[in-house]
């Protein structure tokens, strides 16, 4: 008997030979990883093998909604893009509050997995049962508007997925578009081009059954109320995850800028007109004069999005869902750009090309860099010159990075680390990632548990695994206080929790804009409710470890551990400059400690490997024989 709260199917569908296969969602899954990113991580492990290409056919892109996506309540609305990252070699992700997780529920499967790659550019159309590969010639080549413009006129009340000329180019920092969200992360979308996928679209029309769906209507009803009446949800809705710009970049001096030479966006301020008044690229700004509209995800009662639009001027005609605080920080403050409509413009592109905005800004910024360093010149950019506020130049060469065109294609397209390998010339030194992926918008240098976080994160550097950066910041959060975010003691485990709780908001697909309102309390009636399972907060809290040291198990597979955790050379060796966390830096030695306190926290070895025990005790037997000592 099928258990509620899930369709109980896996759709797999094969590129190169066109097959089509339903398959019934393993019985014990539910329990073991719950759903979404928790059964799309144990299939990438089960299914892949050690060094494989990922850009063969052999790699899987699984798509997993959250168990909770679509259910109504509030802000559960991600989708899980999962696979081995072409840009990390490592386990790839990377999530977006879209359509097409619902979609993909109504159309009657839990997981959609993509293997093989087919001779011609497709497209996967998917209608319930009705499953079928169609011609995609005529949008190959086309950016990610104009593509899924095209398909609606074909695919009325679909859901779509696409990918732009990045992805198409197996740029290795391609993401996929969802309905103007993306899916940017990891190089998602070059995987999608070396399938020649061009385009998927889900429509369903069946209804997903539920335990108890009358406790399910009440507790939407009760946390939609939470939400809505939330501070912090009025914030949200009027100025976006852009909110705390100016907080992080000068109260607290942590927000990079030029290439993370300065730990705040000096420029910015200089140019203030009145002392106190916002800057350009403060949401405080630019939100209630260029916003059009609020831009829900599905089931988001507290949306942050918003569609901005600009009427006049240079970049009249520029529209688009953001920016985003982070897309602020790599497209403006790192590239020194305070013109926030030139920002937008920018960020604009770097989505209908299909590139990862934060991944194409370092790698940008970095070139800006070595330009001024003279370790690049005029020659190897094909002819530009490139300093840092260059708007023109930025966008041309973003141009020529989503088109593998000239030598700055060649040399940029395929992100910092790779691009530092190729010039060498010490160019390393500053280029800012972690296991190959660009980091975000927070200056470690001054929030030392978020250094650890961003070293350890699966994907690499990343914010989002253990969302740590607020705790840090604030000094108290969940369970934790006295948070000094200058020390690097008692790191690790604080690390460790936030992780195990952050990936529960993956599995069920709740945004983690709500970890302020949800915590974990409020799940276990959830999952009761939409699938009848009991299960208390450490339940769980042990499928979250589990899920973590599945796709740490994965990494060590492929050679990440200790060596791979790792941050810029910058952050080790130049303290920030100037603000008010002058003088910050990370010393070796301290982040040699917070990893030993990290592994420890975790029961992993020395080396940053799980342990045989570890592995057995959380019930993955398969991961224990392969990598675990």
């Amino acid at each position: 008997m099928r258990m509620k709260g899930y369709a109980g199917k896996i759709l797999r569908v094969n590129l190169s030979n066109n097959s089509v296969k339903i398959e019934p969602l393993p019985s014990e899954w539910p329990r073991k990883f719950l759903g979404g990113i928790g059964f799309a991580s144990i299939m990438l492990f089960n299914e892949t093998k050690k060094d494989q290409d990922a850009l063969n056919a052999e790699n899987k892109l699984i798509i997993a909604p959250g168990l909770l996506t679509g259910t109504g309540i509030p802000t559960a609305s991600k989708t899980l893009f999962i696979t081995k990252s072409p840009l990390t070699d490592g386990f790839g992700k990377a999530s977006a509050g879209a359509s097409i997780g619902p979609s993909l529920k109504k159309a009657g499967y839990d997981i959609l997995v993509i293997e093989g790659a087919s001779p011609k550019p497709v497209i996967l159309v998917v209608n319930n049962q009705q499953v079928e590969l169609n011609d995609a010639e005529e949008l190959w080549g086309k950016n990610v508007r104009e593509t899924a413009s095209l398909l609606k006129k074909h695919y009325e009340g679909y859901s779509t997925a696409v990918i732009g000329p990045a992805g198409e180019n197996l740029s290795k920092i391609a993401g996929i578009d969802s309905n103007e969200r993306q899916a940017a992360r990891t190089g998602v979308g070059a995987v999608m081009g070396a399938k020649k996928l061009k385009a998927i679209a889900v429509k369903g029309t069946l209804k997903v059954e539920y335990a108890n769906p009358e406790a399910l209507h009440d507790l939407v009803i009760k946390w939609t109320k939470s939400i809505r009446e939330s501070p912090d949800s009025q914030l949200d809705m009027k100025y976006g995850t852009a909110e705390f710009y100016a907080w992080v970049n000068k109260d607290k001096g942590v927000h990079p800028s030029r290439n993370w030479q300065q730990g705040y966006f000096q420029k910015s301020f200089d140019n203030q007109t009145k002392e106190g008044e916002p800057t350009q690229l403060d949401p405080y700004y630019w939100s209630p004069k260029y916003t059009v509209r609020n831009k829900p995800c599905p089931n988001c009662t507290k949306p942050c999005g918003r569609i901005i639009r600009i009427t006049e001027g240079k970049y009249s005609g520029t529209e688009l869902d953001g920016p985003e605080y982070e897309t602020i920080y790599s497209l403006g403050a790192n590239l020194d750009i305070d013109n926030f409509e030139a920002l937008s413009h920018i960020h604009m592109m770097c989505d209908l090309y299909g590139l990862d905005a934060i991944s194409a800004g370092l790698t940008v910024s970095w070139a800006m860099e070595a330009f001024e360093k003279g370790l690049l010149t005029s020659d190897d950019l094909d002819g530009l010159s490139l300093r840092f506020g260059d708007i023109d130049g930025t966008l041309e060469i973003l141009r020529r990075m989503a088109y593998r065109e000239g030598k700055v294609g060649a040399l940029l397209s395929d992100g910092v680390k790779k691009a530092s390998e190729k010039l060498g010339k010490g160019s390393s030194k500053f280029a800012i990632h972690s296991k190959g992926l660009e980091l975000p918008a927070y200056d470690v240098r001054g929030i030392k548990g978020m250094g650890l976080a961003m070293a350890v994160a699966v994907r690499g550097g990343d914010h989002l695994t253990a969302v740590v950066y607020g705790t840090e910041l604030v000094g108290k959060w969940w369970k934790f206080s006295g948070i000094d975010r200058f020390s690097a003691e008692n790191k690790g485990y604080e690390v460790k929790a936030h992780e195990d709780l952050m990936i529960l908001y993956d599995i069920v697909g709740v945004c983690k804009f709500t970890r302020h309102m949800f915590f974990a309390k409020a799940y276990p009636e959830m999952v009761k409710a939409v699938t009848g399972m009991d299960m208390s907060v450490a339940d769980l809290f042990t499928i979250g470890e589990r899920v973590n040291n599945l796709q740490r198990a994965f990494n060590v597979r492929e050679g990440l551990a200790r060596n791979a955790d790792s941050l810029p050379e910058r952050v080790f060796e130049n303290p920030i400059p100037k603000g008010v966390s002058k003088g910050c830096r990370i010393k070796r030695s301290e982040f040699e400690r917070m990893l030993d306190d990290y592994y420890q926290a975790r029961g992993w070895s020395w080396n940053g490997i799980p342990t045989k025990t570890k592995l057995i005790s959380l019930d993955l037997f398969k991961a224990s024989k392969e990598v675990g000592v």
